[in-house]
């Protein structure tokens, strides 16, 4: 029988319709979570989503719609959330990226990648945080990157905002560090800097890089070796199971102690 120690608790996982986030949401749910998804997505894709949360275990399962460049969507879901169920556990997982030289990123690509990546942390931790405080017990998993602790080039606005979050959640693990009891839980803020996570959205890499190979032999594998070695010297990636199992750890009350940490998943790419 799964471990349901979130039973009586409510999670909201931002970005959580696909990849990363919808495993986060599912090992909540079979934690015993109720669970609050956010993103985007057609009607048939959010309905596919929520489907997966409620076979994972929830207690209840809603989707919340907000563009989360906007705070004043995120102050609506935020409040929204709250009159259906105060939140304990908030996973601040929604990304998005685009990679071209400083000189060339546009604008609005920058205000689009630090509204999402890192002000709606900010806007979701700032509003749900309080109430943690008065209850005693609260997580804040924020799902940062290597990117967070090591740069790349061509991705300005992801670097920045990903360094920018651990920022965040160091001040915010400090300011409630003091908050609860061993017993209740306490409150805790800790971020997860994944490096290469086995999501639909990089197949294309993988196989660009397996034909760059040039061999008609090429596997799969061949091409997520070729793709990995530049930086994440174990030549594997990591599951989004690998990346909930970490947050639902996090989110333990033995884990009452553990706040204001980095915790890089990512194969040895930052022991470098």
């Amino acid at each position: 029988m799964a471990d349901r120690f979130l039973a009586s608790r409510t999670a909201l996982v931002t970005g959580s319709t696909s990849g990363i986030g919808l495993a986060i949401a599912c090992g909540l749910a079979a934690a015993g979570a109720k669970i609050a998804i956010n993103g985007l997505g057609s009607p048939e894709q959010i309905d596919a989503a929520l489907q997966a949360v409620r076979d994972a275990g929830a207690a209840d399962v809603r989707h919340f719609g907000a563009d989360l460049r906007d705070p004043e969507q995120i102050e609506a879901m935020m409040a929204a959330i709250d009159a259906w169920s105060p939140l304990d556990v908030l996973v601040n997982n929604a990304g998005i990226q685009h990679a071209v030289p400083l000189a060339e990123m546009p604008t609005q690509k920058w205000n689009d990648i630090l509204a999402i990546n890192l002000s709606s942390a900010f806007h979701s931790m700032r509003l749900a945080m309080p109430g943690m405080a008065a209850r005693g017990y609260g997580r804040v998993v924020n799902i940062a990157s290597v990117h967070g602790l090591v740069a790349s080039v061509n991705k300005a606005p992801y670097v920045a905002s990903k360094f920018g979050i651990v920022g965040l959640s160091k001040v915010a693990a400090l300011e409630y560090a003091a908050a609860g009891t061993r017993d209740s839980g306490g409150i805790t803020v800790n971020c997860i800097c994944p490096g290469w996570v086995e999501t639909a959205l990089i197949e294309p890499q993988i196989e660009a890089r397996r034909h760059a190979l040039g061999n008609p032999g090429a596997t799969r594998d061949d091409g997520v070796r070729a793709l990995l070695s530049e930086k994440q010297p174990s030549l594997r990636m990591s599951l989004p199971e690998d990346i909930a199992s970490m947050v639902l750890w996090l989110c333990r009350r033995e884990a009452h102690n553990v706040t204001g940490a980095s915790f890089p998943i990512d194969g040895g790419w930052t022991a470098q």
